[in-house]
């Protein structure tokens, strides 16, 4: 059976339902698993005594073992829901709805607009710090605004486009692994003492991991943008993407984040501040206005929504065509 069907009406579940709070406050959720094990591999085998090289070759066959144990898992779900027929279609949207990202991410941001809209800077700051990495403290309503912004399209991309096309391709077992790995890349795939070396392979295999999604994810919000602010917004949001993407230190989120800067005409990116360093980078869409406000937010959520409706009729095409 094609992993299709059940993705469509896994994003579909995911935008109306989400992540309830009441249910994943008395089980815990499967990346908090992910998590876990994660941080039993870093104490285990990441030792400040260890040479780089010792800890370079630890880190590859910890995230070797972590991708093996999470798509065993999903072979055996997959297995499971594959006996159970109608209710095991049913399991298997709602587990993959589970690993999707749409609601969660879009109140998260729009809480962002909320609290600069009816508290202010402090507000917006306070909301924004649930989000990014960045030093909230240092930002002004424009930062705050723009790092929202930001968060929103990076994350379109890896907590939504990447998981879907892992399942598409590979169903559980790549979606699993999917999520294990880009868990990983966000716990130990830092540039710092500790993780440097050990977290090195995580790193640059969650960056070939989102390769594809990354440009989907662009060409997605350009359509977005052009649904909601018009032809020429898509035209900005293409080219911005194409022309500004090598900009960002990312290999990957430059082309989502230039995609939405250029879909909104703002300039986003440059120098931030985290943990107290301040951080120099260039602009995308350094054309766009540097100023930003709630009301952008709201803007980048209609492009948000409106691009993730196209991947969902992408995916009912792809049903149809495949019937």
């Amino acid at each position: 059976m094609s992993h299709l069907p059940v993705l469509f009406f896994a994003l579909v579940l995911d935008r109306l339902v989400g992540d309830p709070d009441w249910l994943w406050r008395r089980f815990s959720h499967p990346v908090v698993l992910f998590g876990l094990a994660i941080g039993f591999a870093d104490r285990r085998f990441n030792h400040a005594g260890d040479s780089p090289a010792a800890r370079r070759r630890n880190g590859r066959l910890a995230i070797a073992g972590l991708l093996v144990l999470a798509a065993l898992g999903g072979w055996a779900l997959a297995g499971l829901f594959d006996r159970l027929g109608l209710l095991g279609v049913i399991l298997e949207i709602v587990v993959v709805s589970v690993f999707l990202a749409q609601k969660s991410l879009a109140d998260h941001v729009a809480a962002v607009a909320r609290a600069l809209s009816r508290d202010g800077l402090a507000g917006g700051r306070k909301a924004v710090s649930m989000i990014v990495g960045r030093d909230p403290e240092a930002l002004d309503e424009a930062g705050v605004s723009r790092a929202a912004i930001e968060s929103l399209a990076e994350n379109f991309s890896d907590g939504i486009v990447a998981p879907a096309l892992w399942f598409a391709v590979f169903g559980l077992p790549g979606l699993m692994a999917y999520k294990m790995l880009n868990t990983a890349d966000s716990m130990i795939g830092h540039l710092n003492d500790r993780y440097r070396d050990f977290g090195r392979a995580a790193a640059r295999l969650d960056d070939v991991a989102n390769w594809p999604a990354s440009r989907l994810s662009a060409l997605l919000i350009a359509a977005g943008a052009g649904i909601v602010q018009g032809t020429a917004a898509m035209k900005r949001a293409v080219l911005s993407a194409l022309t500004d993407q090598g900009l960002h230190r990312s290999p990957n989120a430059g082309w989502p984040e230039a995609a939405m800067a250029g879909g909104l005409g703002l300039a986003l990116g440059g120098p931030r501040r985290y943990g107290g360093e301040r951080v120099m980078e260039a602009s995308l869409n350094a054309s766009g206005r540097s100023r930003a406000g709630a009301r952008d937010i709201v803007s980048g959520l209609a492009i948000f929504r409106r691009a993730c409706d196209c991947l969902a009729v992408a995916l009912l095409v792809g049903v149809v065509v495949s019937i």
